[in-house]
């Protein structure tokens, strides 16, 4: 294995707008629906909500400074569409702009390249009122909102995601009712949203190339667990690989990697699904593929945890239960997996090759204090990121065309549903009086950082 990351591998961590920045209502700021399910009982864990979160919009100056001691090289961050468009659609909100405009600037001036999600779950309730995904009208909107942000910051942003993780914003906030808007829509609904969003995609491109003055990257970040052959046989590969890009049960609602990865990266939805769906589809235009596979320039994806498979009969793959006591963080859904990165990346280079790959997302959660020694000592996390990253760097050994990687989060913040139960920040936050401490994990990606993971 190379005893480093190749030349110019970029490292990062990764936020977004609704989970740190509160001040919820100031300054002319638009409600999301995050806000509005926040705000009603029993939706989130303790009924706890992001009116301030870890007041980054106050607090940013500071963020930087942390950010900075950190090494860090990148930073993923997301704009509130509220914040800058309070309604989604008409008046702009120029205080809201301005925040953005002089976070980049302190940005830059620290030398941390900023890479910008367009939207990171934070419909504002304006569109929501008018039907957000299921309304036709939600991508010419959201184009309008792409060319708004690309021609105020498109003079110092290069890097650009449309989307982060469209399986959760529409799959569980339409689907479960766990997440916001917190409905339950047929599955009929939940593929004309998915339609809609891959139009706003589409026009988003577009638009970001049209009104950005600076050569725009962009790509998308949707999640997916990675799949994990039992073995490195041919036939445990090959099985593997099948089931990572296989559509799921008909009324799967947290659609597979597939469905939103081909249409835009191949031009054509997956003909499994197309037969899965078959009568649930909304009508798909030949127009409307060329839309959506606007060239990109990187796959991004988030990544936390894998799965085992095998070939079964006929070759056919077998998901393997995990063992009692497998390793998992704090929220059950992250389960410890540390090949799941090395084996996402070898598969999605075969499925769309020779396209730059960014892990957008990858951490973990875990139940941090601040120690009688004044320190937060989270060796778990740091343990979680050694062998994730060893799997990764195994893949660029390999000439598999990893550029970079974010790790969630830069620091502790508001977890959906979750509310402010789970710890994913290599920055520890105490919420009541918003002091900031470095844990020993931030120390040592630093480290990483420093020496672009030759001790990994």
């Amino acid at each position: 294995m190379a005893s480093s990351f190749p030349k110019g591998f970029l490292w990062g961590a990764a936020t977004a707008a609704y989970q740190i920045e509160g001040a919820w209502n100031e300054d002319g700021k638009g409600p999301s629906v995050w806000d509005e399910f926040c705000h009603r009982d029993g939706k989130v864990w303790q009924n706890h909500t992001g009116d301030v979160a870890c007041d980054h919009y106050h607090l940013w100056k500071n963020d930087i400074k942390l950010m900075q001691e950190i090494g860090l090289k990148a930073y993923r961050m997301s704009v509130s569409w509220p914040r800058v468009i309070p309604l989604g659609y008409g008046k702009q909100n120029p205080k809201g702009l301005a925040f953005y405009d002089k976070l980049i600037d302190g940005l830059l001036k620290a030398g941390i390249d900023p890479w910008i999600t367009l939207f990171h779950w934070d419909m504002p309730q304006g569109l929501q009122d008018k039907g957000a995904w299921m309304n036709s009208d939600i991508p010419k909107h959201f184009e309008d909102y792409a060319a708004l942000l690309a021609s105020k910051l498109g003079d110092r942003v290069s890097n650009w995601m449309t989307f982060n993780e469209p399986q959760c914003f529409i799959g569980i906030g339409y689907s479960s009712g766990i997440h916001a808007p917190g409905d339950k829509r047929s599955m009929r609904d939940l593929l004309l949203m998915y339609f809609n969003f891959h139009l706003a995609h589409g026009r988003a491109v577009q638009a970001i190339r049209q009104n950005a003055k600076l050569k725009a990257n962009i790509g998308m970040a949707p999640c997916t667990s990675g799949a994990i052959p039992e073995t490195e046989s041919k036939k445990d590969i090959d099985a593997t690989k099948k089931s990572m890009f296989t559509i799921g049960d008909r009324e799967n609602a947290f659609v597979n990697i597939s469905w939103i990865l081909d249409p835009v990266l191949l031009g054509k939805y997956p003909e499994e699904g197309l037969k899965r769906y078959e009568g649930l589809l909304p009508e798909i235009k030949d127009s409307d593929l060329k839309l959506i596979s606007q060239k990109i320039d990187f796959i991004g994806c988030n990544c936390y945890t894998g799965y085992k498979v095998k070939a079964g009969k006929d070759g056919k793959p077998e998901t393997l239960a995990k063992p009692i006591g497998h390793p998992r963080g704090h929220l059950d859904w992250l389960t410890v997996d540390p090949e799941a990165l090395y084996w996402l990346t070898r598969f999605f280079n075969e499925r769309y090759p020779d396209k730059p790959l960014v892990i957008t997302e990858n951490g973990f959660c875990s139940l941090d204090w601040v120690a009688l020694d004044g320190k937060v000592h989270d060796p778990a996390r740091i343990d979680q990121m050694h062998r994730y990253l060893k799997g990764l760097k195994r893949a660029a050994a390999e000439g598999i065309p990893v550029k970079a990687y974010f790790h969630w989060s830069l620091m502790d913040n508001f977890e959906w549903a979750e509310g402010y139960r789970a710890r994913f920040g290599m920055i520890h936050v105490d919420y009541t009086t918003q002091k900031r401490t470095l844990k020993d994990s931030a120390y040592w990606y630093k480290d990483v950082i420093a020496s672009n993971g030759k001790d990994i």
